[in-house]
Order: C-alpha cells, then structure tokens, then sequence
C-alpha cells in the first residue's frame, strides 16, 4: 500500500484521500506520519534538555512537556548531560533574554564607600562667656594681660573687651574663635602663663592717682580727678582705697564742686534711661558715683550720663558699705 498525504486526488481536487491496494490485502488505516514524527522530535528534545529555558534548576523532577507548537531541535552548545533522574548535573542554560540583557552596572569605588559618620563628641564645656563676672574672670584678664592680649587692668567683668581678647588669643594658637572662653581655651592659656600676683589681679587703677586736691585733706571725701580719671576713698588725708571712673560725655558733663553723700541706694535703676545703678552714691541732683557694667566692659570707650561710672564692681561694693550719707565729695580737674 502507498500512503499519500499530500490532499492531492490526481484529478486536480483537494480534500480527498486515495488509497490503492496493490495486493488485496485488507487496507492499512491511514496514520498522520508526519505529525508523528515531528512530535516525537519535540519530546526527544525535551528529554535530552531537562528543562525549558529560563526554569529554575532543581524545581520539579520530570521535565515540563514541550509546547505543541515549539519544534525547535535543541542546541548542541547548551545540551547538558543527564543523569538517572533527568536532573543535569550542571546549572541549565542561561536564558536567552538573560544572554542579550546588558550586564549590571558596578558601582562607583568612591559612591560605594559608606559616608563618614559625624562626629559624636560634645563641644568643649564654655567656662566663662560675655557677661560673666568672677574672680576667674579677673585671673583670666590678668593672664591674657601678661601675653599681652589684654591691654588694660582686669576688672573681673567679661564684656567685650575681654571677648575680643579672648579671640586674639584662641585665633593664635589656631582654636575655635568664639570670643568665649571654654576648657580648651582656658587649659592652652594656663599652660602659657603664671599664676598673677595679687598686685596683677587688682592694682589700684589704671592710672597713677592724682595729687590730692586741698580740699580732700580733712574729714571722709571722695576725692575724684577729672584730669587722672581716678577716685580715691581718703580719711584725713590718707588714700583708704582708688579706682578708676568714667565721666559724662560734653552734652552731659559731670558737674564739678564741693558736695555731699545724701541718698545710698544698693539695687538702684536708673527711672530716666532704665540703667541699673548698683552700690549708688547720689551727690548731685541724679548724678552718682556708682557701678557701671558697660565701663567694665568697654572701658573709656563711652561715657555716662553724668554720673562718676566705677569699673571695678568689688572695690565700689567696699566704698558703698564704708561712705555715710552726709561725706564730702570733692569732683575737680
């Protein structure tokens, strides 16, 4: 028997199907040869693979049936050998979108190393700062005097004078420039200097006392010197103690004469220019000797309101504790 599958009649029709039998022996049933083996192909490649592409090695024990449609022979290249249980003994080929896929960028050596932490560690403590008043801040005056960062004598009050000092000194010796004095700061600065002497720490004032004027010779005055800038405290012609003090400006001098202590006042506060006025001695009308925190901080920089500023807040807290009400005051050139 001669089996024709070509769905040609030989007599120009399609769709028909001619069998002869050539020995009249039963006719054989007609069977799709080509589809079956081009079926059986597509198992024998299945077998010889192991798994599709791109299937996970080791995820099922029997290879996955190939597609009816799929009849593509397998690729000598990517054929792995096969043991007894189908399984390959080597990771399956890599799959073909894997294969064209470009390759995973590396990441840059200086992007990849991870950011330096930042720093943990507290600032150094600030041991004495603007508007600080101490006998530390009188020692640390006097050292920075001593180095020559601080041109005048201390006065135990940290203004801005003192901060400006301060800042001299720490942008030499290349430290944080604050103005405010911290451990670091104040440790660099005692290794630099001595323990100042009593005479460092409080002389009597900044300028030679003047020569006493004849009418401070007698009795308790407060005999103060325009042209020296000082005040000395003196009983009987002796100089008890001397400081410096600061006047009123052209357009609100100091008024000069022969005066009286008559009103004491601690705690005082200045009602025309809201001021504090510590350890206040009124002579004049509302003119005082009396504390003042902006001529400890700025020195002759300024001036007052007429008042006689003292800079030295201890030595004026002694005067205030020792003058009566009723003492001389002497205020001359």
């Amino acid at each position: 028997m001669v089996d024709t599958d070509s769905g040609w009649d030989g007599r120009g029709g399609r769709g028909s199907r001619v069998t002869r039998n050539t020995g009249g022996a039963r006719p054989a049933e007609p069977i799709p040869g080509r589809r079956v083996a081009a079926v059986s192909l597509v198992a024998l490649a299945a077998l010889a693979t192991g798994c599709e592409p791109g299937a996970a090695t080791g995820a099922q024990e029997a290879p996955p049936p190939a597609r009816p449609t799929q009849a593509a022979a397998p690729s000598p290249a990517r054929t792995a050998p096969v043991t007894g249980d189908a399984k390959p003994r080597t990771a399956p080929p890599p799959s073909p979108s894997a294969s064209t896929a470009a390759p995973a960028p590396t990441p840059d050596a200086t992007t990849a190393r991870p950011a330096p932490e930042p720093s943990t560690a507290p600032p150094p403590r600030v041991l004495m700062r603007t508007g600080s008043e101490s006998d530390r801040v009188r020692e640390l005056q006097a050292r920075l005097r001593q180095i020559g960062h601080f041109g005048r004598n201390p006065t135990g009050y940290y203004g801005s004078v003192t901060a400006d000092a301060v800042r001299s000194f720490q942008a030499k010796r290349s430290l944080p420039v604050t103005g405010s004095t911290d451990e670091v700061t104040w440790q660099r600065l005692l290794a630099m200097t001595r323990v100042p002497t009593a005479a460092e720490l409080r002389p009597p004032t900044e300028r030679p006392v003047a020569a006493p004027d004849e009418r401070c010779l007698k009795g308790r005055v407060l005999c103060i010197s325009k042209n020296s800038r000082t005040l000395a405290w003196m009983i009987d012609g002796k100089v008890v103690s001397a400081m410096d003090v600061r006047f009123g400006s052209e357009y609100t001098p100091t008024r000069e004469g022969v005066f009286e202590v008559f009103w004491k006042s601690r705690d005082h506060v200045s009602t025309l220019y809201d001021t504090p006025m510590p350890y206040a001695l009124f002579f004049s009308g509302g003119q005082a000797v009396h504390y003042s925190a902006d001529f400890a901080a700025n020195g002759y920089g300024g001036a007052s309101h007429g008042c006689v500023n003292v800079r030295d807040k201890k030595k004026v807290a002694a005067l205030f504790d020792q003058v009566r009400t009723g003492d001389k005051v002497v205020v001359y050139w």
